[in-house]
């Protein structure tokens, strides 16, 4: 029997390969044939469930298709019998015609349903106001057992009404999404919200009213004790309860803008002291004065004093633990018990400012003092009272800020002030006593002002407390720039002309008097000429000079380094823009205030400009006041100038009568001009001006010795030391006015001439050019000057001379007599 063989499988050879390698692994061929078994048979298994669940799934799609089939089907004859009925039921001949007939009919329904809505909300609105007034069923109960709910259970009574106020407030804020689709019903339901919420303000306030004619409000015997407390106590709680949902802001804070929200507890009790306030501040009544708004704005002040104990005692604690644990907490009208009654007592006070501002805004005078004192009284309110209107940071703009918020009132209160102060600012300069020195207004170091400057300065001060109690920006910047600045425009351009005319006219009297030859013309200017020319010029310097300093002072105010601080944001935030602030660019408030506005790297300050242009002119005010100093001392120096015989003087009275040497006769004009000029100056300027005006001088009379007098002629022993003694008068004087050692300032040079000229022949000088110490030849100094500049300076720094070159030395040795010269 032939044995049949099975074709061979890589895959089993590969299996057996791997599972006998070795001949030991023959002794595992049971086991292996064994796991092959189970294999197979696993397999076989997962075949035969595989099998099954392909016939399950077959059957089932089967099953499933015939059941579409059938649906179709049923589906097709239930469409037939659809369109047939809808042919019959509209009278239609096609299908199209019967679907839009239908659909027609369909909208008449939804409007149906729609108007059905409508009037079932209508009625139920209506429940709503009779449930709440007490005149239907309430669950069955009688009209009469609701008015008696009403009033034994007032919160219970509140339900009603939140109700209604919810319903309210959605059909407001579905109203867009509805694009305004039921207007009349919003407001229908917005109406009966409000009249409801009208009626049970009027009947819980006239709860509280009948409490407070119980406890005697508001007399100055009120009690509250007992029973009373807590009936006024459920009273006040139970107004709270109605007007906490109206209570809350949309941002947890007030708007500087808004009108603070009156408690109405305390609405209710500020009505008899709004009735005593409209006694006493309307009609004829003797208090009632329109050019006195103290009076009825000092009783609000009043009624705080009397009544605020009260309401911080019983009112505080209702508050406290009412909106503490609430988004109100931090607004102080509502959590702080003064505060709700400054805000309870403001509206009679604005009705009141309101009234009175029309009939006195064309009277200035009136009406800036009306301004004022409300001023006055909004910072009284803030400052001892902590009175923020519930505005937090952003800052209660006052009742100043509701009058001049209204344009008309700002512009006309603006020009009063305005005119006011241009009005001052003439009589100040109309005044003949606006123009002579002050020495007693400042410290006697510090240069003295005229009275013009110093009551320009107290002008600008109180026009500064004028709108500095001002929270408007572009307010407070339009007085700084249109009246403050305006006036030292107006001032420095007065004080610019002073000097301009100053200049022409002496520049035009110089002229006539070259060309005349005489002194007729400068007699009739005596203001252009010797001390009183000096005085005009020092009243211009001392006047630039404080007012100046006054503008870096104020730089330095805290109100207007806040102003600056905010000009600079809002310069940053508008750069680009055409306005800064109301109607002024930023070019504009630029060119008035400072260079660096829009420029934070720049530094600067409000009043860098005006300060820039006092500055320049203060500078060129003492220019022309050293200039013509030194023309006036030159005059006076030409005859001395002309004196000739220096080198013909000889002794008369030894070397012990050196000392008593009498200064020459011909410098006599030019000592008491000097004297006269540094005697005024020094009482009228600040040791700085004085000492840059005496150096020029100093260095001016310096430079006419040396070149008019000293390099002119030769001089004698004698000589030497006549001149050197008419140069220690002039040292002298200077000296005693400007403080020792200012007069060698400025003539040093000179000085080290003189040494040299007053050696005797012959004799030993030392270091110091004196006639005792070191022995040192006056022929040895002469040698060394003009062998070289080496030597020569040598034989200068032996002497001590430092300023005096070698050429200059050489040039004063040749005018010494005794030595050729």
């Amino acid at each position: 029997m032939a044995i049949e063989t099975c074709p061979r499988d890589p895959r089993i050879e590969d299996y057996l390969n791997d599972k006998l390698q070795t001949t030991a692994d023959l002794g595992n061929i049971n086991s292996l044939l064994d796991n092959v078994q189970k294999h197979h048979k696993l397999l076989e298994q997962q075949l035969s469930e595989a099998k099954q669940n392909l016939a399950e799934s077959t059957e089932a799609n089967k099953t499933h298709a015939s059941i579409l089939v059938k649906e179709a089907q049923a589906f097709k004859k239930q469409q037939a019998d659809v369109d047939r009925r809808l042919l019959i039921v509209t009278q239609s001949e096609t299908s199209d015609d019967a679907v839009e007939k239908f659909a027609a009919d369909i909208r008449s329904l939804q409007r149906l349903e729609v108007a059905t809505t409508y009037v079932e909300l209508l009625a139920h609105i209506e429940d709503l106001k009779q449930v709440q007034s007490g005149e239907s069923l309430v669950n069955g109960v009688s009209s009469i057992e609701a008015r008696r709910n009403f009033k034994s259970s007032p919160q219970a009574a509140l339900q009603p009404y939140f109700r209604l106020r919810k319903i309210a407030i959605a059909l407001r804020e579905a109203q867009p999404a509805a694009e305004d689709a039921a207007p009349h019903l919003v407001d229908h339901v917005h109406k009966a919200t409000q009249v409801l919420w009208t009626q049970m303000k009027d009947a819980f306030g006239s709860d509280l009213e009948s409490v407070l004619k119980s406890m005697k409000w508001p007399g100055k015997d009120h009690a509250l004790t007992g029973s009373l407390e807590q009936e006024w106590i459920d009273n006040v709680e139970r107004l709270l309860d109605l007007q906490e949902p109206y209570a809350h802001p949309a941002n947890d804070h007030v708007k500087p803008d808004d009108e603070p929200l009156v408690l109405l507890p305390l609405e209710v009790m500020i009505k008899p002291l709004e009735l005593r306030f409209q006694y006493h501040f309307s009609g004829e009544r003797p208090t009632n004065k329109i050019d006195k708004p103290e009076y009825f704005l000092s009783h609000i002040v009043g009624l705080l004093n009397q009544y605020d104990e009260f309401f911080a005692i019983h009112l505080q604690p209702i508050l406290r633990d009412r909106f503490r644990n609430s988004n109100l907490s931090m607004i102080s009208i509502f959590i702080d018990s003064t505060s709700a009654l400054i805000t309870a007592l403001l509206p009679m006070l604005r009705r009141k400012i309101f009234t009175v501002i029309p009939h006195i805004a064309r009277q200035p005078r009136l009406l800036s003092h009306f301004v004022h004192e409300l001023m006055d009284f909004d910072i009284s309110l803030r400052d001892e009272w902590g009175y923020d209107g519930g505005c937090g940071i952003d800052g209660w703009k006052g009742l100043t800020g509701e009058v001049l918020a209204k344009k008309q009132w700002y512009d006309r209160w603006f020009e009063v002030e305005k005119d006011f102060a241009l009005s001052r600012y003439q009589n100040i300069i109309d005044n003949p006593e606006s123009g002579e020195i002050d020495y007693d207004s400042v410290e006697a170091s510090a240069t003295k002002p005229t009275n013009g400057a110093i009551r320009v300065n107290n002008l600008l001060e109180t026009i500064t407390g004028r709108y500095r109690p001002l929270l408007s920006f572009s307010k407070k910047l339009r007085f700084l720039i249109d009246i403050q600045i305006a006036i030292f425009d107006l001032f420095h351009a007065r004080l610019a002309s002073s000097l301009e005319a100053y200049v022409t006219l002496t520049s035009t009297l110089t002229a006539s008097l070259a060309r005349a030859g005489s002194r007729a013309a400068e007699s009739s200017q005596p203001d252009l000429h010797g001390l009183s020319a000096i005085e005009r010029l020092t009243r211009v310097y001392g006047s630039a000079e404080y007012l100046e300093k006054k503008m870096r002072d104020w730089s330095d105010d805290v109100f207007f380094l806040d102003l600056w601080e905010e000009l600079q944001d809002r310069a940053r935030v508008h750069a680009g823009t055409k306005n800064l602030a109301g109607d002024m660019s930023v070019e504009h408030v630029a060119d008035k205030t400072s260079s660096a506005v829009g420029n934070e790297d720049a530094g600067g300050a409000l009043f860098d400009e005006t300060a820039g242009a006092y500055r320049r002119l203060r500078i060129r005010a003492e220019g022309i006041m050293t200039d013509h100093f030194v023309q006036n001392l030159r005059g006076s120096l030409k005859s001395y100038g002309r004196v000739y015989d220096w080198s013909a003087l000889s002794e008369w009275g030894g070397e012990d009568q050196e000392s008593n040497l009498a200064i020459s006769a011909e410098l006599g004009s030019t000592m008491e001009l000097l004297q006269s000029y540094l005697a005024f100056l020094a009482s009228a300027l600040a040791q700085a001006p004085l000492r840059r005006i005496t150096r020029q001088v100093t260095l001016a009379i310096q430079t006419y010795l040396w070149d008019h007098v000293l390099m002119r002629y030769t001089f004698s022993p004698a000589g030497s030391r006549q001149i050197e003694r008419d140069v220690q008068g002039i040292r002298e004087i200077v000296d005693r006015y400007v403080g020792a050692g200012q007069a060698e300032m400025g003539m040093r040079r000179l000085a080290e001439g003189l040494v040299l000229l007053r050696i005797p022949a012959g004799s030993t000088v030392d270091s110091n050019g004196d006639m005792e110490g070191e022995p040192f030849m006056l022929r040895d100094v002469e040698e060394s000057l003009f062998r070289s500049n080496e030597s020569g300076r040598e034989a200068l720094e032996e002497l001590g001379l430092e300023v005096l070159s070698e050429g200059e030395a050489r040039s004063v040795l040749q005018r010494r007599v005794d030595l050729g010269g």
